[in-house]
């Protein structure tokens, strides 16, 4: 040992080792400020156990929501039937489970679906000057159409023939998603636009601009990392507005088969026994406005964890 490592070695302190720590990732910060948010800790907790309800849910309890049984219809609360039955004798808990399985599954394709389309038209008009006129005026366009009747002539062209391609639930689920997403993406575009025109002009932008960075490299790399907080706010919201969406257009009775149970058909189908069994109604209602609740609490948890400008603080 040379007189440098020896004296090296007499410098560290007694019984201390060099170890590599490796840099602390980003979500852990993210997490860390998402947990000072108690409405969003309560919000998620709620929709865990929701998810985990309609997912685990139908291995325990293993009646099937179409079974029907007429010697029991119209039964209370009981052991059999921890929520009832209906006026044909199904399980009320069997078919809310498969209720929300239905509206949470169209919910989160629908909102993927508008964040995709919004995000991508967003970032466009942002980005290149020359396609914010066009794209922007069209989602004027949109932004103008009474959305609800859209979507019940959309529902009521379209029904038969994607029910005779896919099938009559496949084809519903279908129509309902690309119905939802090619109708909400609206909000997203002009918020991720107004968003990306900042970010267009500050240093770290120009700077990669001037070493020739190609502009897909720039938006992949640059512009959509630091969008991410209020497409995460919007994908929140947008579950949240596709699920009541999806509920209004089967309480109306142009949503899935009456065989097919979700939240909005089983309001549907309570509305006859309304005052003589009000429990139909407030079950899956009380279902509806805790998802909903749930996943608007979590976007504010998300919008606050995601912002840099509160992150640390």
């Amino acid at each position: 040992m040379t007189e440098t490592d020896k004296a090296s070695a007499a410098a560290q302190p007694s019984g201390a080792s060099l170890s590599y720590r490796p840099p602390r990732s980003q979500w852990w910060d993210v997490w860390d400020q998402f947990k000072t948010h108690k409405g969003a800790l309560i919000g998620l907790t709620i929709f865990v156990l929701i998810l985990a309800a309609i997912v685990i849910g139908p291995m325990l309890w293993t009646i099937e929501p179409t079974y029907v049984d007429l010697r029991a219809r119209n039964k209370g609360f009981s052991m059999a039937h921890p929520f009832g039955t209906d006026q044909l004798g199904r399980d009320i808990l069997a078919r809310m489970m498969a209720g929300g399985k239905v509206s949470i599954s169209v919910g989160m394709t629908a909102m993927a679906l508008s964040i995709l389309l919004g995000t991508t038209i967003g970032v466009l008009a942002g980005y290149f000057k020359h396609l914010e006129g066009p794209l922007m005026r069209m989602t004027d366009l949109f932004l103008a159409l009474p959305l609800l009747p859209l979507l019940l002539l959309m529902v009521t062209l379209f029904r038969d023939p994607l029910s005779k391609s896919f099938g009559p639930e496949g084809g519903i689920f279908l129509l309902i998603v690309s119905a939802i997403g090619a109708t909400s993406w609206m909000q997203t575009a002009r918020i991720v636009r107004g968003e990306v025109l900042g970010l267009k002009e500050r240093e770290f932008v120009l700077a990669a601009r001037s070493i020739g960075t190609p502009s897909r490299r720039m938006i992949t790399r640059h512009i959509l990392p630091n969008v991410l907080s209020p497409i995460m706010v919007s994908a929140t919201l947008g579950i949240a507005s596709a699920i009541i969406t999806e509920s209004a257009l089967s309480f109306l009775g142009l949503g899935f088969p009456p065989d097919f149970p979700t939240w909005g058909r089983l309001l549907f189908d309570a509305v006859d026994q309304m005052q003589l069994y009000p429990s139909r109604v407030i079950l899956p209602g009380v279902a509806i406005s805790l998802t909903v609740l749930s996943v608007n609490y979590i976007g504010d948890g998300l919008r606050d964890a995601l912002d840099p400008r509160i992150r640390g603080r």
